[in-house]
């Protein structure tokens, strides 16, 4: 069949980069990004970062200018809610209206988790997932202001990184007993534990919430432990739930998330899903896996693009993601699953190191404190045979022990 008419459902960054993939690959058929906020696609990495700080203007979030959608047609609509996809006909329905297409691109995102709150004042609760969430939350963090931070994830601890940057008092609580625990292990995690504590961070883990009551005062923040916290403001990030109402409805099979194959396609041709709202199946992982990253978002999106137009490709490549908070870039690649050993090159102590994660003498994964050089050559590792003590010396180039070593 041949594809004139492709639309997203969701104008975030998925769709951006899929609308840029295919103008690349020559596609000169119609293209329409659907997006329920009343913005174009926009950056969410800086939102928590330097344009919550005030570092960036708004202009600096844009990811597709006036002029490149101009150039290359592309019929960008915002505030549209969309309610279903005809997979008979793949006609996009939404409030007012439909758009017809030949293939559709599911880039639904996700939507924060919330906890109950009550209270006068809800409006000193946050959420932050989009540009109007970082445009409210802002003005609330003036010098000596005190903050609580519900969950203790990267997005959470940059928020109370940017804050200590701003003069704010805060206090970080996470749920679990050791900080990242879950997606770095809990020594890594202590790391990054140590990090925020030096920085003024009050930072209590194996603490959740019992309630969070707002006034004219403030909020009461109540913890599982007993503790009560009075603060000017809470922001919650408590990780997000995937955004499949319009999939469902539409009648495609989603678990935890939309189910797509390797390249993104869902059991109904001509219908697609990419970003964090996909779990697609991995043969590096071996089964399905669902990611919340921007790079993830990136290659996804360009997998999907690639496979409209009738191109070849993949991005199985090992998970990769960066966070800045403080002074300090955080990057992190692979998978830590099965870890045996850790394996520290530098001196954790100076706060510039890595950590390999070792499953046997294989390279599952490696984090990083301001040595992104060396997390970009373990990306080129993961999944190899490695030994310790080559990761571990400083004077073997990990570049040239990537071409050394064989899967």
């Amino acid at each position: 069949m041949t594809v004139r008419t492709v639309v997203t459902v969701g104008a975030g960054q998925v769709a951006a980069v899929a609308a840029r993939t295919l103008r690349r690959r020559g596609f000169d058929g119609r293209i329409v990004l659907l997006g329920d906020e009343p913005h174009a696609p926009y950056q969410r990495p800086p939102l928590s970062k330097e344009f919550l700080a005030g570092r960036e203007p708004v202009a600096s979030l844009s990811l597709l200018t006036p002029k490149w959608l101009a150039d290359n047609d592309i019929d960008i609509r915002t505030g549209v809610t969309v309610r279903r996809v005809d997979t008979a006909s793949r006609s996009v329905e939404f409030d007012g209206g439909s758009v017809a297409a030949d293939a559709v691109i599911l880039a639904t995102g996700g939507r924060p988790r919330t906890i109950p709150t009550s209270g006068t004042r809800p409006d000193l609760v946050h959420y932050l997932r989009t540009l109007d969430d970082a445009v409210a939350l802002a003005p609330r963090l003036t010098p000596g202001a005190r903050l609580v931070v519900v969950g203790g994830g990267f997005v959470g601890l940059e928020i109370a990184a940017t804050a200590r940057g701003l003069g704010v008092d805060v206090v970080v609580l996470e749920y679990a007993d050791a900080l990242l625990g879950s997606v770095l292990g809990a020594t890594v995690g202590g790391f990054c534990a140590d990090l925020h504590r030096r920085n003024g961070v009050d930072l209590r883990t194996g603490v959740g919430v019992d309630s969070v009551a707002t006034s004219e005062a403030g909020v009461r923040v109540r913890t599982t432990t007993g503790d009560t916290i009075e603060a000017d403001v809470v922001v919650v990030g408590i990780g997000i739930t995937p955004n499949v109402d319009v999939a469902a409805a539409s009648g495609l099979a989603t678990d935890n998330g939309i189910v797509v194959d390797a390249v993104g396609r869902t059991a109904v041709p001509g219908i697609h899903a990419a970003g964090d709202v996909a779990n697609r199946f991995s043969d590096r992982a071996g089964r399905r896996v669902r990611v919340e990253h921007f790079d993830n978002a990136n290659r996804q999106a360009a997998v999907v693009a690639d496979t409209i137009v009738g191109r070849t490709s993949l991005a199985d490549d090992a998970h990769w993601f960066w966070s800045d908070q403080y002074d300090t870039n955080i990057q992190f690649t692979g998978t830590p699953s099965g870890t045996t050993e850790l394996v520290v090159r530098g001196d954790a102590r100076s706060g510039e190191f890595t950590v390999f994660y070792l499953a046997g003498d294989v390279l599952t994964a490696a984090f990083a404190m301001d040595r992104g050089e060396d997390i970009m050559a373990a990306r080129e590792l993961v999944g190899r045979t490695v030994g310790a003590h080559q990761l571990a010396d400083a004077d073997v180039d990990l570049w040239e022990l990537g071409e050394q070593v064989v899967s």
